[in-house]
């Protein structure tokens, strides 16, 4: 059944750039082809795995190139995208290549490179790549920043964007944030400026490391708080952390040292965060882009207030006060370093934003700062040199060998064609317990979408719903609903050496191969299934043949990658980063922006009002529907029955 557009939809459909999927041939044969795996037998997973040639070209390889390995002072990885247990021929992955070509995919991937503003709802060129650049890197970018989006004829070659796009150079001039425009009119590139800030990352954090650098109390540091909205500035930080605390590096470097986060209002989080910190060794880093939002401000407040008042408890510090504690021992990420200062933060301690939004933002200040703190910036070197590997795989691998892409036409071809709503991330180590998180903030934020980049609504949904888990957790909670009842496609993430090893004498394996074993075995289980045939032939009694049977045919990716380090998360972060992207420009929507997401905290605003005024002045409920104005007089009303009580 077609879904393409009526002719008549206005000019913006007849250039390649606001080209709509559905408005395309390509989407319609794909359509159809979509229609064979639900009629044809020979096209279920357990028939299509038998084929060897099939599974064979279904598999792609990144090997970090040897020369790149010398230059960074990295040893060689390699990371495995098999995808040959997804629903898919090899005509299935022409088809999906055409209509990348006919929406431009590769022409849209280059813009993104050179700076073009493709965020054109928030006039912004996408550039966290540019982040994460070696120093001296010979590619700059396009301009000028005022730049409309190009209209690149379509090409008459087929398969054209298939190959590796043709090296570009240009101006210094296109920059994303509006708070780097002011640095560039001085004269130096935004490459340069970016390494500017990172070298006084490094120094300020070999200072505080070394004890250079101390609190109010005259000691050394050892522990940070990040504070912020639960956002992209905590879940990707968040993510890191948590992956690289038994890498043995990481491990080495943080011993001693404590890093957590304040995230939401909620009292509890607060509380938690702050439990084991002693306020004289503790760093506060405020990361907000306008350091006006009422959420992150009170928390930064109320992380002021926790300082001081602890510190004045201690011998020695009793004069303490709010100027010398944010003086001395707090951070701003921002891009209004007047309204931090305004706070009490000084020039030296304050960072620059860096990034298009939170959840692009992990290689900026952002991440990088609370992360250089605890793990050391050499660390944090490494996990740059990570994701820049996997910039250069996918702005110039063919899209045929390309990971990021592969991963993001999957998924297109998943969620719109095949029609399912959720996907399944499940990384076989605890380490990255916190990654499917991540992808979830990731991948939902930014495909979230409903309508197309001129504004006219979609014929089709997108985005994902995105689950996850850590391997074997789920083999005990919800890989049951994966065998038997609701499908969903699944990412296995695997790698082959462990960060901790334990080797027990007299065992057959070794926990990591234990592990391991079931990282290749849950795929083939969720392909092939198990048929009532086979149930029968193992003598099950009739009764419960149905029972025990599994119909398979559930599809799913294995990534398999060399080790998880701070390269490697690096490498896993920026391939997840552009395969959100690759969905975003198939869909022809903006993955930049997040206006849905900012409506709840628009609404919040006039309760929050209403909950001041009526504590304060004991004003009615006005101006809401009945039902939230009914809650909200019984949670007024609560407290002032506790207070009663108290009282």
């Amino acid at each position: 059944m077609s879904m393409r557009h009526n002719a008549g939809n206005g000019s913006a459909s007849s250039t390649s750039w606001v080209l709509k999927c559905t408005d395309l041939p390509q989407f319609d044969a794909l359509l159809a082809h979509a229609e064979r795996f639900y009629t044809d037998d020979k096209l279920h997973l357990r028939n299509l795995c038998k084929n060897s040639a099939r599974c064979t070209g279904l598999v792609t390889i990144h090997r970090t190139a040897p020369a790149l390995s010398s230059y960074m002072g990295i040893k060689p990885r390699t990371v495995i995208l098999d995808y040959s247990r997804q629903r898919v021929t090899g005509e299935t992955m022409e088809l999906l290549f055409d209509l990348a070509d006919a929406v431009k995919m590769t022409e849209r991937r280059e813009a993104m490179k050179s700076g073009v503003k493709i965020n054109t709802t928030e006039d912004s060129p996408v550039l966290h790549h540019v982040l994460r650049l070696p120093e001296n890197y010979p590619i700059v970018l396009q301009g000028p920043y005022n730049e409309d989006l190009p209209r690149p004829e379509r090409s008459t070659q087929r398969n054209r964007s298939r190959t590796p796009p043709t090296e570009t150079h240009a101006t210094a001039e296109a920059v994303s944030p509006t708070s780097l425009k002011q640095h560039l009119k001085d004269g130096p590139s935004l490459l340069n400026f970016i390494h500017t800030v990172r070298k006084n990352i490094q120094q300020i954090t070999e200072d505080i490391r070394s004890g250079k650098k101390r609190s109010v109390s005259g000691k050394p540091f050892d522990s940070i708080l990040c504070v912020g909205i639960s956002g992209g500035t905590y879940f990707g930080t968040n993510c890191v952390s948590s992956a690289l605390q038994m890498d043995p590096a990481a491990f080495e470097a943080s011993k001693g040292r404590k890093l957590r986060f304040v995230a939401t209002m909620d009292p509890v989080d607060f509380h938690q965060a702050t439990s084991d910190l002693n306020p004289s060794t503790t760093i506060v880093v405020v990361i907000s882009k306008t350091f006006t939002d009422a959420e992150t401000i009170l928390n930064a407040r109320t992380a002021r207030s926790w300082l001081v008042e602890n510190l004045k408890k201690e011998e020695g510090t009793k004069g303490a006060t709010e100027t010398n504690a944010s003086a001395l021992q707090m951070f701003a990420v921002t891009d209004n370093p007047i309204r931090s200062r305004q706070f009490g933060i000084s020039k030296e301690n304050t960072f620059p934003y860096l990034a298009i939004c939170g959840r692009f933002s992990l290689c900026s200040p952002v991440g990088l700062l609370p992360l250089s703190l605890h793990f050391s910036y050499p660390v944090m070197c490494d996990f740059l040199k990570g994701a820049h590997d996997m910039d250069e795989h996918f702005f110039n691998a063919p899209l045929y060998d390309n990971i990021p892409v592969l991963l993001g036409l999957l998924g297109v071809w998943n969620s719109t064609f095949l029609g399912y709503s959720c996907r399944a991330v499940v990384p076989y180590t605890r380490a990255l317990r916190d990654f499917p998180a991540y992808v979830q903030k990731l991948d939902m934020e930014s495909n979230g979408k409903r309508v197309a980049l001129d504004g006219t609504l979609l014929l089709h949904p997108t985005g994902e719903i995105n689950l996850g888990e850590v391997g074997t957790t789920i083999q005990h909670s919800w890989i049951q609903l994966l065998h038997q009842g609701r499908e969903m496609p699944v990412d296995f993430i695997g790698f082959m050496e462990p960060q901790q090893h334990f080797d027990v004498p007299g065992e057959a394996l070794s926990h990591h191969d234990e592990l391991m074993s079931h990282f290749f075995a849950q795929p083939d289980a969720l392909a092939t299934g198990k048929t009532v045939v086979e149930i029968i032939q193992e003598g099950v009694s009739e009764k419960l043949r149905e029972h025990q049977a599994c119909p398979g045919n559930r599809p799913s990716s294995s990534l398999l990658m060399t080790r998880l380090d701070a390269y490697a998360m690096g490498q896993l972060i920026a391939m997840y980063e552009h395969r959100t992207v690759i969905q975003g420009f198939i869909w022809g929507i903006n993955s930049f922006d997040r206006y849905g997401a900012d409506l709840g905290i628009a609404f919040s605003k006039k309760v929050r009002a209403q909950i001041s005024n009526s504590r304060k002045t004991g004003a009615s409920v006005q101006g809401f529907d009945a039902s939230t104005g009914r809650l909200l007089e019984h949670y007024l009303a609560h407290r002032k029955e506790v207070d009663k009580i108290k009282g």
